[in-house]
């Protein structure tokens, strides 16, 4: 089957973590809105409101018959088809739940720079988005990464989240320190020490052959100032 994921051409954004499962499963996917015409057959499905089940935003992915939308909902359904998610029940939704923490981190993580609305531009909330990074930088981050560094700790020999085997919220969790190294590098550089579990997973889903292969390639499209993660000096603080 040949996959059809359909996001904004121009951003990682929450469409990177369904791209990092579909590469890391080498399966075979097209990443539609990047094509010609991509954009227009996406807009379509978004506006096909005799639809059964009407698509809220993307990203959404096209497997056979099915169409599948929000990025924790698509991961359900990758990881228990490609093997990146345990077979039992109480796995799948263990994994399942790391992932709605993530989408947790990532709300908070965008609301650094419009803390107000998303409709308005940056610089018309500078002064608010300078008190919601400060919080964010000083408590919630290390909320989040402490959150992941117990679970990881206290796997024992367990490489990943979930135990010895690799899932996409092990994926998810290395697209997250990659966001936030662009975005907050000077709070990153402090946090990342007392963090090690969760660097050490960073570095070692890094190194995964298929992953490694995607970063290099223009298939991975770079962070900027227009995704989930971007990067204003004046909102990066270090942490005590």
């Amino acid at each position: 089957m040949r996959y059809e994921l359909y996001y904004w051409p121009q951003i990682q954004g929450r469409g990177e973590f369904v791209r990092l499962a579909l590469e890391e499963a080498g399966t075979d996917y097209v990443d539609v809105a990047r094509g010609s015409g991509g954009m227009e057959r996406m807009q379509k499905l978004l506006r096909a409101k005799s639809s059964e089940y009407p698509l809220f935003a993307p990203p959404f992915l096209r497997a056979g018959k099915l169409l599948i939308g929000q990025t924790a909902n698509i991961l359900l359904f990758l990881g228990a088809r490609h093997g990146l998610a345990p077979k039992s029940e109480a796995g799948r939704l263990w994994v399942n739940q790391l992932q709605l923490t993530v989408a947790d981190l990532l709300v908070e993580a965008h609301d650094t720079h419009h803390p107000i609305a998303a409709s308005l531009y940056y610089e018309d909330q500078k002064p608010e988005a300078r008190r919601r990074a400060e919080c964010f930088t000083k408590e919630r981050i290390p909320k989040y990464l402490g959150y992941f560094e117990n679970v990881l700790a206290h796997g024992g020999k367990a490489a990943f989240l979930a135990g010895r085997s690799l899932s996409y919220a092990d994926l998810s969790l290395f697209q997250v320190v990659e966001g936030l190294r662009y975005a907050f590098p000077s709070a990153m550089a402090a946090l990342e020490k007392k963090h090690p579990h969760v660097v050490k997973l960073h570095d070692r889903v890094a190194a995964r052959p298929n992953i490694a292969a995607y970063l290099k390639s223009p298939r991975r499209i770079a962070f900027n100032q227009h995704g989930l993660f971007r990067h204003y000096p004046e909102l990066d603080a270090k942490t005590a």
